[in-house]
């Protein structure tokens, strides 16, 4: 082999080492999360919010024309000199290029799955919590909702990145979990995956090199404000769903009224989704009619635009993905922000209280 070929089986062997070795919560959290990765994002996410559409069409489709163009030349170079040694190389040159890629993807932004968790950075109740206390938490957001229905519906909806009320929310939610710089948010951009994410009931993600924000276009503006939020929370260093998921819900509570609607909204979605059938028609039945209104509109975005079987596929794949980054409950750890709600220790305003 020679030396581009050693080079080329070097780099899939280091992606393969920093993919397996463990790795040190603390370490993780002193030395990247901490110190390197949120100067990285004070510079990618303002680059990439001065282009108005998503950088990630761009490394995706450009990857995937660039892959299929070098194997179809290799494929018939290798016809033609009838050397299947040629597409041996071409294969290893697209590993070593995917395993440059994942080394990309851990320093950008990758590393972030192995920070110490939310748990161990909150104070917590021992105790499990109980169904009846996830009730009295489902039954307070509705409480909200009722309340802030109007006011929230009133007010003009600013696009999430240009609200000063939901950026500075942001900021001073993390700063209720760490020391580290607070993040830049993110606009919510168009993509041509816009369809997709229709089909699969996906409403965001970060693209993990430009540290950008993509939205689904189908989004309510009684949706939007969270799930900007929960997606600044991933460009924070948030990279756990629930841990996301907290952070969003907290910047949305101590924002204006249209981001606290959509906040307690999103509570209220979640819990009505874990409580008992009994639970849930409890919950129906103290619903204000706007509300009711905004909730079944949201529903009937889902249904008009979902394809059962892709969603299905799609969020079998996103589990994958989540346990090959070490998050071990996979898509679960959705749900797993109403635990984390009704265990952490709160002061007066819905401010945790960390440990360190």
């Amino acid at each position: 082999m020679h030396m581009g070929g050693w080079m080329k089986a070097g780099a899939i062997a280091l992606a393969v080492a920093c993919g397996v070795m463990p790795m040190s919560p603390t370490f993780v959290e002193r030395w990247y999360s901490t110190r390197v990765y949120p100067p990285l994002q004070a510079v990618l996410t303002p680059l990439s919010n001065l282009v108005p559409f998503a950088l990630f069409d761009f490394l995706t489709i450009g990857a995937a024309v660039f892959a299929l163009v070098v194997l179809a030349r290799s494929i018939r170079r290798a016809r033609l000199e009838r050397r299947w040694s040629i597409l041996f190389g071409t294969i290893l040159t697209l590993g070593a290029a995917a395993a440059v890629v994942y080394l990309v993807f851990l320093a950008c932004w990758g590393f972030n799955y192995r920070r110490v968790s939310m748990s161990q950075r909150l104070v917590l109740n021992q105790q499990t919590p109980t169904s009846e206390a996830a009730v009295s938490l489902g039954l307070q957001a509705i409480e909200q909702m009722n309340a802030l229905y109007e006011p929230a519906h009133a007010a003009t909806i600013l696009p999430p990145w240009l609200d000063p009320q939901l950026r500075d929310a942001f900021g001073r939610a993390q700063g209720f979990l760490s020391d580290a710089k607070p993040a830049v948010p993110g606009r919510l951009k168009s993509t041509i995956y816009g369809p997709y994410f229709r089909w699969t009931s996906v409403d965001g993600m970060v693209n993990p090199f430009a540290l950008e924000v993509i939205a689904n276009p189908d989004l309510l503006s009684v949706e939007r404000p969270f799930v900007a939020a929960h997606e600044w929370a991933h460009l924070a260093g948030y990279a756990d769903e629930s841990e996301a998921n907290f952070v969003g819900w907290l910047t949305c509570v101590r924002a204006s009224p249209a981001a606290q609607y959509s906040g307690w909204l999103y509570l209220y979605w979640q819990l009505n989704s874990e409580v008992a059938a009994t639970d849930r028609a409890r919950f129906t039945a103290e619903l204000a009619s706007g509300p009711r209104r905004d909730i079944d509109a949201i529903v009937e975005r889902v249904r008009r635009g979902e394809w059962p079987l892709l969603r299905r596929s799609s969020w079998v794949m996103y589990d994958q993905y989540l346990k090959a980054n070490r998050v071990d409950a996979g898509v679960r750890s959705y749900g797993l922000v109403v635990t984390l709600i009704l265990r952490a220790r709160f002061e007066d305003g819905w401010k945790p209280v960390r440990r360190f």
